[in-house]
């Protein structure tokens, strides 16, 4: 039987993880979003806890204090996997499901789909699959989108979202419907954080050796209809991505913060999704 984890490495890079749980339970990795920390599953791990699985919760590459590099490179979705497959070996995880809100979604997509021997099942939150999401901006999605072509700036997005004790910030969040943006705020005041967040969106625009792929293992995606970045035709597009089990399920009248603001009823879709496909 492994060890608890308080913290794990990967690349040099020291990361801090929240492990709670059975230890011989099966492991669900439970990947935060942007620009969050593994404090967002706060509500849905206990759910995932009574139903017998460990949860390892990391805080991702640029919200570990230890692993926050500044380089725009260092931010490729191949060593954001990389980080999670390290955690699922420290933890002694041969096979482990992934779930995955906002950016810790596209990560989990990308390594369901390269690494189906890792990957036991998939539950992702928001954003759809890649391939879809990228199909989705012929539409009203580009609009919607417009942020992440500002967050291409070179530090001129932080310095904004960082200005007058992080009014904009706390703003763009509230806007989106964030019940609480004051965690997201304190962890802008410090300028490598920022700047380390905003680079997940800035190694959008260079070459990765990974990329979602279709995704064969059984999958849940939970999509909120009071998502103002996500909307539907990526959504409703994702099945077409998917040559496994796949269960879409949609919150009416949620925003696109899910775990925060129906945390148990998604910790319930997630627990039927693992005990139907999860050993």
């Amino acid at each position: 039987m492994s060890e608890r984890l308080s913290e794990f490495t990967s690349e040099g890079l020291v990361f801090d993880v929240v492990d709670t749980g059975p230890l011989d339970g099966p492991v669900v990795i439970a990947l935060h979003g942007f620009p969050q920390t593994s404090a967002v599953w706060n509500g849905v791990t206990p759910v995932l806890v009574d139903a017998g699985f460990r949860v390892l919760a990391p805080d991702q590459r640029g919200y570990s204090p230890r692993a926050r590099p500044q380089a725009v490179s260092a931010y490729t979705l191949e060593h954001l996997c990389t980080d999670v497959l390290a955690l699922a070996d420290a933890a002694g995880a041969e096979q482990f499901s992934l779930l995955g809100h906002d950016w810790g979604a596209i990560v989990a997509w990308t390594l369901a789909g390269s690494r189906p021997d890792r990957v036991q099942t998939l539950s992702t939150v928001s954003v759809p699959h890649p391939a879809a999401f990228v199909r989705s901006f012929a539409g009203p999605q580009l609009l919607r989108s417009w942020y992440m072509g500002v967050f291409q700036l070179p530090w001129l997005p932080e310095t904004v979202l960082r200005a007058s004790g992080g009014r904009a910030l706390r703003r763009f969040l509230t806007g989106s419907g964030a019940p609480d943006p004051e965690p997201a705020v304190r962890l802008f005041a410090d300028p490598r954080a920022a700047t380390a967040a905003l680079n997940w969106y800035r190694a959008l625009r260079l070459p990765s050796s990974v990329a979602a792929g279709l995704t064969r293992v059984p999958t849940l995606y939970v999509w909120s209809d009071g998502d103002t970045a996500l909307g539907r035709q990526g959504a409703e597009a994702t099945e077409r991505f998917v040559r496994a089990p796949y269960r879409f399920v949609v919150l009416e009248g949620v925003s696109h913060w899910v775990p925060e603001e129906r945390p148990v009823e998604l910790a319930e879709l997630v627990v039927d999704h693992l005990y139907a496909h999860a050993s």
